[in-house]
């Protein structure tokens, strides 16, 4: 679907009308209208904001939508949400301690031999710019990071407060670019 598509399927899903939207971002009903036909695009400050206002993501505005549901489906099951608030996760390197509310994995793109394919990340808070993030761990496989989260989730569900990471690989962080590399 094209951008006009999007917009206005999630504005309709959201029950905001082309007037309340056109009212939140400060522009012309028209504006909204012409968005939606795609006779046009928005600035990049009102595609912020409408992001936000939509709660929905730029790339799901701005892409094929179906290809972004398979995606967020995909993606779905690497995400586990603390119900009763928070959980204090231990990271990678033992020392420091994040609380999180939720926790989340990514596929690292085009990762070099001897690197991780995988990182943990935790949430701790969600700002106007979005989600913070912070790397809990690195993980060789996908089978490791998928075990992580399952016990994280039945740490969860059991009411423990606090959790050690036990199947990220053990890495080196080096280089300019700050490269973590899987010690052998």
């Amino acid at each position: 679907m094209s951008f006009g598509e999007n917009l206005k399927n999630v504005r309709k899903q959201r029950g905001i009308t082309q007037e309340e939207l056109a009212e939140i971002l400060g522009v012309s009903r028209q504006a909204i209208s012409k968005w939606e036909s795609d006779n046009g695009y928005p600035e990049t400050e009102k595609l912020l904001l409408l992001s936000k206002t939509l709660n929905t993501s730029l790339d799901y505005l701005m892409n094929d939508a179906l290809e972004m549901q398979k995606k967020e489906q995909a993606e779905e099951k690497s995400v586990v949400i603390a119900p009763s608030g928070k959980i204090a996760i231990t990271m990678h390197d033992k020392q420091n301690v994040i609380v999180c509310h939720s926790v989340r994995s990514s596929k690292i793109m085009f990762p070099h031999k001897d690197e991780p394919e995988y990182i943990l990340l935790g949430i701790d808070k969600v700002t106007f710019w979005g989600e913070h993030t912070t790397i809990l761990g690195w993980y060789a496989t996908l089978e490791n990071v998928e075990r992580e989260i399952r016990e994280i989730a039945e740490a969860i569900s059991i009411g423990e407060g606090a959790y050690n990471l036990k199947y990220n690989a053990d890495v080196e962080i080096s280089g300019f670019f700050r490269t973590p590399k899987i010690k052998k």
